[in-house]
């Protein structure tokens, strides 16, 4: 894990790359409804300077809370991540949290594959997540796919961000190892 200096940060995501805000071009940063979150539901996308944008999110109690990142921009679409290594994300967590892969043949439940998403302490950090098998597990309280990872990363719909503790979360970039998101809107 590296810590950003200010120079570092600055140039980590470009949401000017697609129409609407968007960082390294995903458009929809979702706060879901499920959990106590601020906000509560809809874009955490937000203005980081005239050209950027990123995005937060507080969980805000010790129980499940959920964000989602669609892949492809929309809700029906999907990315074949089959032949990607992972993705660079550079974020800041106040607390450890999991990552979903979510797949379109099985969006809805828990059991998915999950890997953790360990706390910076506040600080931003740009930090490499693999999709190598070895590196995903599932989490006994959600309970375990039927399917295996292979095929979440097939037909990939979402990264979904869950936490079961009070969180205060930014994301100032997100790129896909050999995938380029569509600007959708």
């Amino acid at each position: 894990m590296s810590t950003l200096g200010s120079t570092t940060a600055a140039t980590a995501s470009h949401g000017s790359e697609c129409g609407t805000p968007s960082i390294d071009r995903l458009q929809q940063w979702i706060a879901s409804g499920e959990g106590a979150t601020e906000p509560a539901t809809g874009s955490i996308l937000v203005p980081r300077n005239r050209h950027d944008h990123t995005a937060k999110i507080k969980f805000l109690a010790d129980d499940w809370a959920v964000m989602v990142v669609w892949l492809g921009n929309k809700f029906e679409a999907q990315a074949d991540l089959s032949k990607s290594h992972g993705f660079w994300m550079t974020y800041r967590a106040t607390n450890d949290l999991h990552v979903q892969l979510r797949p379109a043949s099985h969006w809805s439940g828990g059991d998915k594959w999950v890997t953790k998403i360990p706390s910076t302490q506040g600080k931003l950090v740009r930090k490499f997540f693999s999709f190598n098998p070895d590196k995903w597990t599932t989490l006994p309280e959600l309970g375990k796919p039927a399917y295996p990872l292979a095929e979440a990363l097939d037909d990939a719909r979402g990264l979904v961000f869950v936490g079961k503790t009070k969180n205060d979360l930014e994301f100032q970039g997100l790129k896909i190892d050999g995938y380029r998101p569509p600007c959708v809107y």
